[in-house]
């Protein structure tokens, strides 16, 4: 029997229009765990490719793969710049509500 040929799932490849990067950062933000925002905003970026990211939000590559690993710790203004490179936008809503 041959063997099954299997490879790591990567959230980047999924991550095609702005409605899905919108909702899957909506759900990591859902969630309330930093390290999860984080994570998923470096799947987006890297959907998006990481260094025009990098070049819009005026921060640089290396640094930007840094902040958004799972060991990073971004600031939050560089959470927000990224956020703007990307084209999202960040909204609130009362808790128990659904935007």
């Amino acid at each position: 029997m041959p063997k099954t040929k299997t490879r790591v799932w990567d959230p980047a490849e999924h991550l095609i229009t702005g409605e899905d990067m919108a909702a899957y950062l909506e759900a990591a933000l859902q969630e309330g765990d930093s390290a999860l925002i984080a994570a998923a905003l470096g799947d987006i970026a890297r959907a998006k490719g990481m260094s025009q990211i990098a070049r819009d939000a005026g921060l640089g590559r290396e640094s930007l793969y840094k902040a958004l690993s799972a060991e990073g710790n971004p600031e939050f203004a560089t959470i927000m710049k990224v956020i703007a490179a990307l084209g999202l936008q960040l909204h609130v809503a009362p808790s128990g509500t659904v935007a």
